[in-house]
């Protein structure tokens, strides 16, 4: 009887799978707890590991705890990835997909992870798309999907566009490439319109507060006005916003993006056009503004400040983004340091209109100057009172900015308002390895949707990969089609969607299985929704996660749901790291799941998994931690064998209410480290606390053989979550009938926690000669026992008669000699 990993696990494994006993069955209270599904890249690996065996405990404890349970598992299954792999290997990004997922699905079972597998979701079916599909002409209906001309975030790489969020530091999220900006006809999906939502997060009381904050600075709203800058050789307004308004008299200079619709205009206008077209050429790259060295060209035109008549230059800068408010800014050097440093280079106007208290003298920095000027060091940015600034001097900045913003508004020279950082999310990608949009263009109807009852849009089989000349769908048998309205000729969209709508939903189509009538059955996902508790990496606070609940919130518009947001509990995990770096093959430093699975078990990974830190925080591999988790489970085994055969040699009620204390205290501290903070190490420091216990009485053999069994049946039913094979299996040999995972969880009562103890006060002929600390309520024999071999009382008693021994429970005992 030897603990055999290998043996054991596939044989629950088969169990588990013959017997459906993770099949969702729909009743009474439920919990639905979801791991963010994999990308099918070629196998998992331990930040997987750590993932899913976090969501399995918490998924078989609440099972135990008699939850109805939802747990399943996809593959988030279209992408780029695939599409490269075929362009480099010579097959189908189709016949690549599948062949990983059969490799994932593998080895997640392996793992013996609790998932009902009929559940299971592939992002690249057809089955799966056309509801991607109906869901865009659901929200083209709604004004919510729409077409437009405009720069995008290019990768070079990738032969793709991004969405601002895939954008980071200036380089593609999935390849790293530095990105570019491109003039494209591209799909938008219209999140803006729910910013205001999307804010508001009252719902997210079980969102970590980090990606909370995340999401609402990636939103950015801002509070502020619209100041209207007339442009004379354009004879056009430039709309400028500022949450300043209290600093527009000190404005000396306004500044472009180089992709402001008026650059093209001022560009041809100017009598610098070669110089401005030179700037822009080296400056179009999607970056960081803080990072770059600020750079600017002067249009040789001017604005009219509208505040006091003043023409100030209209320069292009890449220190200003196109998508931050209006794509223009007015510039005010003496209290923006950005402002300040351009200034300073190319030898602007600095004029103060802020100084931090009323009664200060107010600094000069009008370039050029003169020796006697006291000189601006960097720019003042905090509020303060206003000087320079015609009938508003003297005014504090909070309540000049309300009275600007109202005087602006009478004069018609600018309005209040209220921008976001956000703006709406391109879907459109110029590859073949995902969703079709289902849109068809006719010279005679303009844009056409296709039909709902022509959907699936299905992807060619019979395309060519070679990553050069656009997206493999534009050929004749895949573009070419009947316009749906008029029977003419049209021609199909080659575009296909972001990734990132596929994952926007699928929770969803996990609530109600293999629907075929609709995308998801409404009972079903009102049932089940929203999630208890989903698990995944912050890296997807304003990506899956934003995206996710913009379309729910869409979705219960269109009365398709009855909840407002998608997920009720969010736990984000830290990474698996080795050699204090994230694992990864260029570093050298990648573990493994499957080749430690054949030498120690999946539930020694598991265990080590949940132990080596709490979830939130980064994992260190720890080899040793490895065989120390090992050692845990084969005591645990030969814990349970012993108990098998253990025989005691005396009883007493002192250890027996020992045990019941030490099994009572394990119960409660391992349940409220597992259901409340997820503290998954503690609990098994706990359990590996009480096996040394158990292992003491069975060399003591101080309390009865039903006492010690039941102890070690708790200690199995508290550590099937975490290593579910070698309890089933020890669960078995002590005669219990499997699974393990449908025993109730087990349960503490609160009189048996307390070590209470007393001091016995010992006479001798009524005279004290010691004291004597015992558990309350010891039986009177035991007490006589202990006293009889203190040594403070042996030499009162050698040799003497005991004539008499009075007992008085928990208070004293007399002992009468002659």
């Amino acid at each position: 009887m030897s603990y055999q990993p290998d043996k054991i696990e596939a044989k629950w494994q088969r169990f588990w799978e013959e017997k459906k006993i993770f099949l969702t069955n729909p009743y009474g209270k439920k919990y639905y707890i979801l791991e963010m599904f994999p990308y099918t890249s070629a196998q998992i690996h331990m930040g997987h590991v750590r993932n899913y065996t976090i969501g399995d405990v918490i998924a078989r404890q609440k099972m135990m705890a008699g939850f109805s349970i939802l747990h399943p598992i996809g593959y988030d299954a279209f992408g780029m990835p695939a599409e490269n792999a075929a362009i480099k290997q010579g097959i189908h990004p189709s016949d690549w997909t599948y062949r990983n997922i059969a490799t994932i699905r593998r080895q997640l079972k392996l793992l013996g992870l609790s998932y009902d597998w009929q559940r299971e979701v592939i992002t690249c079916d057809p089955d799966y798309y056309r509801w991607n599909q109906y869901f865009f002409l659901k929200f083209l209906e709604r004004g919510l999907a729409y077409r437009k001309r405009s720069p995008a975030n290019f990768c070079p790489a990738c032969q793709t566009v991004l969405a601002n969020e895939q954008v980071v530091n200036g380089r593609c999220w999935r390849c790293g490439s530095e990105v570019s900006q491109k003039e494209l006809e591209q799909w938008f999906l219209k999140i803006t319109a729910y910013a205001e939502e999307l804010l508001d997060n009252s719902f997210l009381t079980g969102w970590p507060e980090k990606v909370k904050v995340m999401q609402a600075n990636w939103i950015g709203k801002s509070l502020g006005v619209e100041i209207f800058f007339p442009i004379p050789v354009l004879n056009k307004t430039l709309s400028v916003f500022t949450t300043r308004a209290d600093t527009i008299f000190g404005a000396t200079y306004v500044v472009l993006s180089p992709d402001h619709s008026f650059v093209p205009e001022l560009t041809q206008l100017s009598k610098r056009r070669s110089e401005i077209e030179t700037f822009l050429a080296r400056t179009r790259k999607v970056k960081v503004p803080e990072e770059l060295e600020k750079e600017g060209v002067f249009t040789g035109f001017t604005a009219i400040n509208p505040v006091n008549g003043e023409e100030i230059p209209v320069w292009i800068a890449n220190y200003v983004l196109a998508e931050y408010g209006t794509g223009a800014i007015m510039a005010v050097p003496a209290h923006d340091q950005r402002d300040f440093e351009f200034a300073l280079t190319y030898g602007l106007p600095i004029r103060e209109v802020i100084k931090p208290s009323s009664s200060q003298e107010c600094a000069v920095a009008t370039l050029p100057s003169s020796a006697s000027e006291k000189r601006l060091q960097a720019a003042y940015e905090e509020s303060g009172f206003l000087v320079n600034s015609g009938p508003f001097n003297g005014l504090n900045s909070e309540e000049a900015k309300e009275k600007i913003a109202a005087w602006m508004e009478e004069k018609g020279i600018g309005k209040r308002a209220i921008h976001y950082r956000l703006k709406d999310w391109c879907i459109s990608r110029q590859r073949y390895w995902g969703t079709p949009i289902p849109v068809i263009y006719c010279e005679r109807c303009g844009i056409v949707p296709v039909p709902e009852k022509d959907l699936p849009v299905i992807l060619p089989k019979d395309v060519s990969f070679t990553g050069e000349g656009g997206s493999p769908l534009k050929i004749d048998s895949f573009v070419r089609c009947a316009c749906p309205v008029c029977g003419g000729e049209g021609w199909r969209e080659t575009d296909t969607m972001d990734t990132f709508v596929d994952s926007s939903w699928y929770f969803l189509r996990y609530a109600s299985g293999d629907w075929k009538e609709k995308p998801f059955d409404q009972r079903e996902v009102n049932f089940w929704m929203p999630v208890d508790q989903y698990i995944g990496g912050i890296e997807h606070a304003i990506l899956h996660l934003l995206y996710s609940r913009f379309f729910t919130k869409v979705l219960r518009d269109l009365g398709m749901v009855n909840f407002k947001e998608p997920f009720t509990n969010l736990l984000c995990q830290g990474m698996v790291i080795k050699d204090g770096a994230k694992m990864s093959k260029s570093k050298g430093n990648v573990v493994d799941p499957e080749e430690m699975i054949k030498r120690y078990g999946a539930d020694t990974v598991r265990l080590f998994i949940l132990f080596a830190a709490p979830p939130e925080v980064d994992l260190e591999w720890s080899d040793r931690g490895v065989e120390g988790c090992w050692r845990f489970l084969n005591r645990v085994w030969e814990i349970v064998k012993k108990s098998i055969e253990y025989q005691p040699t005396k009883t007493t009620q002192t250890s027996e209410r020992e045990l019941v204390r030490k099994e009572h205290q394990t119960i409660k501290r391992v349940t409220e480290d597992v259901t409340g903070s997820f503290q998954f190490n503690t609990a098994i420091a706990r359990m590996m606390e009480f096996s040394n216990y158990l292992k003491t009485c069975l060399e003591k053999k101080e309390v009865s053989k039903s006492s010690l069994q039941r102890s070690v049946k708790t200690l199995l039913l508290l550590l099937a979550p975490f290593s579910p094979h070698i309890c089933e299996e020890l669960w078995e040999k002590l005669g219990e009938k499997p699974p393990i995972s449908g025993q109730r969880w087990p349960s503490y009562q609160e009189e048996f926690l307390v070590e209470e103890k007393v001091e016995i006060v010992i006479q001798i002929n009524g005279k004290v000669r010691s004291r004597l600390p015992v558990l309350a309520k010891t039986p009177e024999e035991e007490i006589k026992s202990l006293i009889f071999s203190d040594p403070k009382i042996i030499p009162y008693l050698s040799g003497k008669e005991i004539r008499k021994v009075i007992v008085v429970p928990d208070k004293l005992v007399n002992i009468v000699i002659g």
